[in-house]
């Protein structure tokens, strides 16, 4: 049996969202061939899931979106079950964003950042990204599927795990 061929809306929220998809796939592989595979099976499950997604008006499309995103890279990296290596400041960082004028983080701090976060367990590194994207406790709770309060908690706990594992963070 064949795959029917995607859809124009699926492209389209795909290409809409593209963003957003690649910066789960950066915290969760720092390889490029890697990340471009993790794209590739959030894509797949993606097209997947969409003849399932039923848009309510209360739940914006990219909170799906990450849900299954997350659930995807997650995934992934508990099958590979790969350890960390421990932070040495003089190895090779993993590619950083682009620092601007605007930007609260020189490239010492965010290589520092990534570095930790790469110590993080999957679903920790989720409360990053979701913190990162300035996403508010409610958006977290229902990406995550849990009460704000939870996450409140979480993210302290993340929070704190992150200080312990940046040498210079106060």
């Amino acid at each position: 049996m064949s795959t029917p061929a995607p859809t124009a809306d699926f492209l389209s929220t795909l290409q809409q969202h593209q963003p957003l998809l690649r910066r789960v796939a950066r915290l969760y592989e720092q390889d490029a061939d890697d990340r471009q595979d993790l794209l590739q099976e959030i894509a797949v499950q993606l097209w997947r899931a969409w003849p399932r997604y039923v848009p309510r008006p209360d739940v914006k499309i990219s909170t799906w979106l990450y849900r299954v995103a997350l659930n995807v890279a997650i995934s992934s990296l508990r099958r590979r079950r790969r350890c960390p290596t421990p932070l040495r400041l003089g190895e090779h960082l993993p590619e950083l964003p682009e620092t601007g004028p605007d930007s609260a983080y020189g490239p010492d701090e965010l290589a520092w950042l990534y570095r930790a976060i790469e110590h993080l367990s999957a679903v920790d590194k989720a409360f990053v990204l979701l913190y990162l994207e300035d996403r508010s406790y409610e958006e977290m709770a229902d990406i995550l599927g849990i009460t704000q309060n939870n996450v409140r908690v979480k993210m302290h706990r993340v929070q704190e795990k992150l200080r312990h594992l940046i040498p210079h963070a106060a």
